[in-house]
C-alpha cells in the first residue's frame, strides 16, 4: 500500500508537467490596411444577415432552402459532430477503466492441480499521465474539433454566397436569351421585308441571302441560350437539394438587383476573427503544435495502473461467502513503467515529423490569410470599377440602338446596303449582351466581397459587434 501511494504521489507532482510548445500567433504576412478600402464606419460585413444584404425575395427564399436541404453542409454538420466524439475519445484516455471482472484460473502439474476462482471490480490498463502525453493528444483532438467547427461555417457561408451567385447567373441567362428570342423576331420581321422588296425588284439577291443569314445566326443563338439556361437552373437544383418550387416569388431584373454596397472593410487584423477558414487554419496550427508535446513524452517513460479488489476462492462454492474478499496478486496497485529503450527511431521520428507538420500549418495559415487579404482587395477595388463600367456600358447602348435605327431608315430611304443595317443590329445586340454581363459581373463582385469580409453566417443583421457563435 505504501508504494502505492508513493505511486499516486509521483503522479500529482509530475502530472502537471507539459512538453507542448508556448503558443505564438504567427504574424499575418499583409499590410494593415486593404487596398482600395476607402473610407470606413458602418456595420461590419460579418454581422449583416443575408436577408438584409440581398433584398430579392426569390433570391431569400433559395438561400433558406440550401441551408435546409444541400448535402455539402450536411456533411458538414455531421463532420462535427464525428469531431466532437473523436474529442470525448481522446479525453476518456485520462480517466480510469473500471469494469467487473470474473476470473477462473486452473494451474496445475501432472501430478496435481489447483484452481482459483474471482469475481470483483478493476482498474485496466490505466496510464499515469505524468508527462503530459494523453493531455497533448487531448488537446490536439479538441483544436480539430473547433477547426472543423470553424470549416462548417465555411461552407455555410459558401452555400449563401453560391446560391446568390448561381441565382444571378441564372437570372442573366434567362435575360439574355430572352433578349435573343426578341432579336431573333426583328430579324425574321426583316427578312421578310427585305423578301417583299426582292420580289418587287427593290433589293439585291444578296441583301435577302444576308436576312436569311442572319436568321439562322439568331436561331443558332437561342438554341445556345436556352441550353446554358436550363443548365444554370440546374445546378440551382443542385445547390438548394431540392427541384424549384413552383410558388417561388417572380424574379427582379438583373438590372434591378442590389446587393448592400457600403461595407466597410477595416483594418486587415480584424479578417483574422472574422474570416471561419482563417479561425480553422489556426485552429489546426495549434493542434499541430500540441502533437509536439504528445511526440515528446512519448521519448519518456510510461507508467500504468492496475487494480483489483473483490472475492476471491480457491472453490467456485466459497467464493460468495464471508471472508472471500481479497485483492489482487501483491499490492492493490500494480505499477508497469514502460522506458523506450530501442524502437528503431520511431520515436525520433515522430517528434521530427509533428514539427514539419507544425511549419506546414504556418504556412497554411499564413496562405489562408494572405488569401483572404486578396479577395478583400479585389472586391473594394472591382466595387467602384463596375459601376463606373456600367455607366460606359449603358450610354454604349443608347448609341448602339440611334445607329441601328438610322442604318435602317436609310436602307429604307435607299441610301445604304443592307450590310450595314446588318452590322449594326450586331453590335447593338452585342453591346445589350456586355451590359447585362456587366450587370451579372457587378452583382457577383458584391457577393464576393460579402463572403470574403465574413458575412454570410447570419440571417439578420446584428447591432452587436460579433458575430461568432
Amino acid at each position: 500500500m505504501r508504494e502505492s501511494i508513493a505511486w499516486a504521489a509521483v503522479a500529482t507532482v509530475v502530472g502537471g508537467c507539459s512538453f507542448v510548445p508556448a503558443y505564438h500567433r504567427p504574424a499575418a504576412p499583409v499590410a494593415a490596411v486593404f487596398v482600395g478600402a476607402g473610407g470606413g464606419g458602418g456595420l461590419e460585413a460579418a454581422d449583416r444577415g443575408w436577408r438584409d444584404v440581398f433584398p430579392d425575395p426569390r433570391l431569400q427564399r433559395l438561400i433558406a432552402l440550401a441551408l435546409a436541404n444541400n448535402r455539402d453542409l450536411s456533411v458538414a454538420v455531421l463532420d462535427i459532430e464525428l469531431a466532437a466524439a473523436e474529442h470525448q475519445l481522446q479525453r476518456s484516455a485520462l480517466l480510469p477503466t473500471i469494469g467487473a471482472v470474473a476470473t477462473p484460473s486452473i494451474q496445475g502439474t501432472r501430478n496435481s492441480a489447483s484452481a482459483q476462482y474471482q469475481v470483483g471490480v478493476g482498474v485496466t490498463a490505466f496510464e499515469v499521465d505524468l508527462f503530459g502525453r494523453v493531455r497533448a493528444l487531448t488537446a490536439a483532438a479538441l483544436q480539430d474539433y473547433f477547426a472543423t467547427a470553424e470549416t462548417r461555417r465555411s461552407v455555410h457561408l459558401a452555400l449563401v454566397a453560391s446560391v446568390a451567385e448561381q441565382y444571378a447567373s441564372e437570372r442573366a441567362l434567362a435575360e439574355q436569351h430572352a433578349l435573343a428570342v426578341q432579336t431573333l423576331a426583328a430579324v425574321m420581321a426583316s427578312q421578310v421585308v427585305i423578301e417583299q422588296r426582292f420580289e418587287a425588284g427593290r433589293t439585291s439577291e444578296l441583301d435577302a441571302a444576308t436576312a436569311m443569314t442572319q436568321v439562322a445566326a439568331a436561331q443558332a443563338e437561342v438554341a445556345r441560350l436556352a441550353r446554358l439556361e436550363a443548365q444554370a437552373t440546374n445546378a440551382l437544383v443542385l445547390l438548394i437539394g431540392q427541384p424549384l418550387p413552383t410558388d417561388l416569388p417572380a424574379p427582379t431584373a438583373i438590372a434591378q438587383q442590389t446587393v448592400v454596397a457600403d461595407l466597410p472593410a477595416g483594418l486587415s487584423s480584424t479578417l483574422l476573427e472574422r474570416r471561419p477558414d482563417i479561425l480553422s487554419a489556426e485552429h489546426s496550427l495549434e493542434a499541430a503544435n500540441a502533437d509536439i508535446g504528445a511526440a515528446r513524452a512519448a521519448l519518456f517513460p510510461t507508467i500504468s495502473l492496475t487494480a483489483f479488489a473483490g472475492l476471491t476462492s480457491t472453490a467456485l462454492a466459497n467464493l460468495f461467502t464471508a471472508g472471500a474478499f481479497g485483492w489482487s496478486v501483491g499490492n492493490a496497485l500494480q505499477p508497469t513503467v514502460t522506458l523506450p529503450l530501442f524502437d528503431g527511431g520511431h520515436n525520433h521520428a515522430r517528434l521530427a515529423a509533428a514539427r514539419v507538420r507544425l511549419k506546414i500549418r504556418v504556412a497554411q495559415y499564413q496562405k489562408a490569410i494572405q488569401v483572404a487579404f486578396r479577395e478583400v482587395s479585389d472586391g473594394l477595388v472591382a466595387r467602384d470599377r463596375y459601376v463606373e463600367q456600367r455607366t460606359a456600358q449603358e450610354a454604349r447602348v443608347a448609341a448602339e440602338q440611334q445607329r441601328y435605327s438610322l442604318s435602317q431608315a436609310r436602307y429604307t430611304g435607299g441610301l445604304e446596303n443592307y450590310l450595314v443595317v446588318l452590322t449594326a443590329q450586331q453590335d447593338l445586340y452585342a453591346a445589350q449582351q456586355q451590359l447585362i454581363d456587366v450587370e451579372l459581373a457587378r452583382m457577383t463582385s458584391s457577393i464576393d466581397l460579402y463572403k470574403a469580409l465574413g458575412g454570410g453566417w447570419l440571417e439578420h443583421t446584428q447591432v452587436a459587434a460579433s458575430s461568432r457563435p
